[in-house]
């Protein structure tokens, strides 16, 4: 269990969905913030030495900027935020995933700690990393564009903010937890 705790995203994913779901209401976005910057923490230290990863930076660079924001701005000009919550924080996540794609994949991070270091720089382990990054990195734009929809549209909201992002989410959580072992089965000797 520790492994999987150590290397998987989804961990690192756990304070955006607690924004989600606190910051759906009206006015809630900051506590939202702040949960998240404390599960951020809480996760970033129990998950030890490894490091920080490209998603926590991100997580608390983002949840710590809303917060610090939304302290130094007046309630009227905060409304935004209720209103683009999703979109933004969506939005910020595709970006880091599609600019981590030039770099390091985010889910690169998380992979290395299972694999033998010999198969770090694999080409199959790379090509699956860019394109389970890729492939977030899509998700998580549909999601921002979702969230945008809901704003303008306000009647398809509970497809926009929830059905369809929740559908995309586990199907994408499906691949990440597939694709590789199919990579890895087709790359064996036979």
């Amino acid at each position: 269990m520790d492994d999987w705790f150590e290397r998987s995203p989804f961990v690192g994913f756990a304070p955006w969905i607690i924004y989600w779901v606190v910051a759906e209401g009206p006015s809630t976005w900051l506590f939202g913030a702040l949960c998240a910057v404390l599960s951020a923490i809480i996760l970033g230290v129990s998950m030890g030495f490894g490091g920080p990863r490209l998603l926590e930076i991100v997580t608390i660079v983002f949840f710590v900027g809303v917060t610090a924001a939304a302290m130094a701005v007046g309630a009227a000009d905060r409304d935004w935020m209720d209103t683009y919550a999703t979109t933004l924080s969506s939005g910020v996540l595709a970006v880091m995933a599609l600019g981590s794609l030039a770099f390091t994949p985010f889910t690169e991070q998380y992979a290395r700690v299972s694999p033998p270091l010999e198969g770090w720089e694999k080409p199959a382990f790379r090509q699956t990393n860019r394109v389970l990054t890729l492939m977030w990195a899509l998700v998580f734009t549909l999601i921002a564009v979702l969230g945008f929809v809901a704003a303008q549209v306000p009647q398809t909201r509970d497809w926009t903010n929830w059905v369809i992002p929740i559908v995309v989410i586990v199907g994408a959580v499906g691949m990440t937890q597939t694709y590789p072992a199919k990579v890895r089965e087709k790359a064996r000797p036979a």
